[in-house]
């Protein structure tokens, strides 16, 4: 486990040991996941970047009244924060 500092670019370092367990190198490519509260990072190579994210997503619905609804809390969680 680590602590990074969030620059005013909103970039964030990965800390040594967490590069280290997951293996990221300069250049690689990861896929941030939002479930409720909790934030999670995979690192995903790009070619195979559809195939390895490939129902990591649980939908109801058509992709339509998916998107509607992510927008919904995006809009909630930014009133809730005051943007």
């Amino acid at each position: 486990m680590g602590i990074a500092k969030v620059t005013t670019n909103y970039q964030v370092t990965i800390p040594r040991d967490v590069r280290k367990i997951k293996n990221i190198k300069v250049g690689d490519t990861v896929l941030f996941t939002i479930e409720g509260s909790r934030v999670d990072f995979f690192k995903v190579s790009k070619p195979m970047l559809v195939r390895e994210t490939a129902g990591i997503w649980k939908t109801k619905g058509s992709g339509t009244e998916y998107v509607n609804e992510i927008r919904k809390s995006w809009k909630k969680r930014a009133e809730r924060l005051g943007l």
